[in-house]
């Protein structure tokens, strides 16, 4: 997947965020994010992973140690940093995602795996806030029955300081006061349609609304990796690393 194109927008990010200190590993950098995105693209257990990418668990040790050293997000937040500094509008959205069943269970885990059960099931939801079709800025994780409007400032932390958009856009589930006071306090022009309860209804630019569909069509490419699309792991951390691996290939691939 990581042509030689890809290959040489990853190698500066990867030489700034990466110790050079220690023995190198048996298996390449780049033949290492192969076996990786391979995983993420085809769902398969990694004890089935090819034997072209060497020891199955070698590679699963070296994915965990770049989870919980933060390398995979930073090599997301590398490839995003061009487009979140141009950024016009965010745009915030969630989407649920099925649990498997491998991904429940087993004691002496994490308390908080962010897994939880609504009318679809028992899964996970991702929220995003996204810049256009392809670049998503924040990506936050909570339980699959939690609301969309308790994880939207958690989400909106998780975009970089350094975008330059002025405007939110998102869906009516995040329509509160809270919110859209929040959003007029920071500066941002608030593009939230009005529930149809309200009585004195806020005004929002439809045209600008239908904008919205970028961060719709983001789900849609981040759901081409099946392990994104299921949840196949235990822990939290993982999946979350395996949603940044996702978000960075939407970037680069």
């Amino acid at each position: 997947m990581i042509t030689d194109k890809a290959w040489r927008q990853l190698e500066p990010i990867l030489r700034r965020i990466l110790s050079p200190r220690g023995t190198p590993p048996k298996l390449g950098l780049r033949e290492f994010l192969e076996a990786v995105l391979y995983i993420d693209r085809t769902g398969v257990p990694w004890r089935d992973l090819p034997p072209c990418f060497g020891a199955w668990d070698a590679v699963y040790q070296r994915f965990r140690r770049w989870e919980r050293n933060g390398a995979w997000e930073a090599l997301w937040r590398g490839l995003q940093a061009p487009a979140a500094a141009s950024a016009r509008r965010l745009f915030v959205d969630s989407t649920v995602v099925r649990a498997h069943q491998h991904a429940a269970g087993g004691p002496g885990l994490e308390p908080d795996r962010d897994l939880g059960r609504s009318r679809g099931g028992f899964g996970t939801k991702i929220h995003l806030a996204a810049c256009d079709e392809r670049t998503a800025l924040g990506v936050v994780l909570t339980a699959g029955q939690a609301g969309d409007a308790p994880a939207f400032e958690p989400t909106l932390r998780d975009v970089p300081d350094e975008t330059t958009a002025t405007a939110v856009v998102a869906d009516r589930a995040y329509d509160s006061d809270e919110i859209r006071a929040d959003l007029a306090a920071a500066g941002f022009e608030v593009v939230i349609p009005a529930r149809s309860n309200r009585v004195d209804p806020p005004p929002h630019d439809a045209e600008k609304y239908k904008e919205r569909q970028k961060v719709e069509r983001l789900v849609s490419r981040l759901k081409r990796m099946r392990r994104v699309a299921t949840r196949y792991e235990k822990l939290s951390g993982a999946f979350l690393a395996m949603v940044h691996i996702a978000c960075a290939a939407s970037i680069l691939l």
